[in-house]
């Protein structure tokens, strides 16, 4: 397993971190997996024997539960552990039981710690945008828990490109606590990450965690499109359920995708999942990919892609095969700005130059 660098921070993270949205099941989770306390040990402890160090959660997971789950299976050994929880969305049904305000975020991380049995949280990310509160306010309310200890560093996931740049610079402006990290969605599914995200934490020196690099289990390789252009999979698979993440708005490409997974893992003996997870190890700025499983042996077969080294040509045909088209302005830099582009320009526009 390689460790690499939480963006500027000094925190160092396993390239693959264990996630936990199947933990407990309760209510439309329940279509994610039914991980229970034995299970969530099972796999915690096979986690923690091919290296990895971080375990990622959210409070509204089954409402608490994974978290709840988190904490009874670590035990003894959460000194070992990096562990990082979430926080934004509806925990309660109150009027002020969501959101980033300074009320809801206090009283949130209080609740996660009570449920992760711990003294702190490793990395406190903020779930999703909040567009009725102000950035100072939730800023500030991170600042507060920083200075208590109950938080060490503080991230953001699901933000747009303009949400992430103006926190920033509210940040560094008012001295706010800074984002170590985004947790983005970004796989060969769907690439839209590389518009913004990824050269804007390329920029600003922000780690990325990426959460559904398998899109869902699509790029498993476990799916297939029927003549009707139906797409087929095994008997219970979420996306089979009424679990609509991620959506799949270009099925041609993303079956030209699967079958270049395929048959790159059957030349290395793998399956298509550990060629997907390995492919997104090799772009710029990744530092960890988030998996799950319903399963001990899905999550033993994910953990093998740590180890798999594709050849140039592999990650080449891999992101030919997968590219989306340049959106405006990108496709109009990429003709006419081509000749003083940053490094951060090069994460998207640079396949399109060769």
């Amino acid at each position: 397993m390689d460790y690499r660098q939480l963006g500027r921070s000094g925190l160092r993270v396993s390239t693959l971190t264990m996630g936990t949205m199947s933990f407990g099941g309760g209510g439309n989770f329940a279509n994610v997996g039914t991980t229970d306390v034995k299970d969530a040990q099972r796999q915690l402890d096979l986690c923690r024997d091919h290296g990895v160090n971080m375990v990622d959660t959210a409070d509204v997971y089954s409402n608490g539960r994974s978290e709840e789950i988190v904490g009874e299976a670590l035990g003894d050994s959460r000194g070992d552990w990096l562990v990082a929880t979430k926080v934004r969305f509806p925990m309660g049904d109150g009027p002020n039981d969501a959101g980033l305000t300074r009320h809801h975020i206090i009283r949130g991380a209080e609740a996660s710690l009570r449920r992760l049995k711990t003294d702190w949280i490793d990395l406190y990310q903020l779930h999703q945008w909040d567009g009725q509160t102000a950035l100072e306010e939730t800023l500030g309310a991170l600042q507060l828990l920083v200075e208590q200890g109950n938080v060490r560093y503080v991230g953001v996931s699901n933000f747009s490109g303009w949400h992430l740049m103006k926190a920033l610079g509210i940040s560094d402006r008012l001295e706010l606590p800074r984002f170590a990290s985004e947790q983005i969605y970004y796989s060969l599914q769907a690439r839209d990450a590389e518009n913004e995200l990824l050269p804007a934490a390329h920029d600003q020196g922000l780690g990325v965690l990426v959460w559904s690099p398998l899109a869902g289990g699509l790029l498993s390789g476990k799916y297939s499109r029927g003549s009707d252009g139906e797409i087929k999979g095994p008997k219970g698979s979420r996306l089979l359920t009424e679990w609509n993440e991620p959506p799949i708005d270009f099925p041609d490409r993303l079956f030209a995708t699967i079958n270049a997974l395929k048959r790159i893992a059957s030349a290395h003996k793998v399956s298509a999942a550990q060629v997907a997870l390995a492919w997104l190890l090799t772009r710029p700025t990744i530092t960890s990919l988030i998996i799950g499983a319903r399963t001990t042996k899905q999550l033993e077969d994910n953990l093998g892609a740590a180890t798999l080294e594709l050849t140039g040509t592999e990650i080449a045909k891999l992101e030919k095969v997968s590219r989306p088209p340049l959106l405006y302005p990108y496709w109009h830099q990429r003709n006419t700005a081509n000749d003083r582009l940053s490094d951060a320009d090069l994460i998207l526009l640079g396949p399109h130059l060769e």
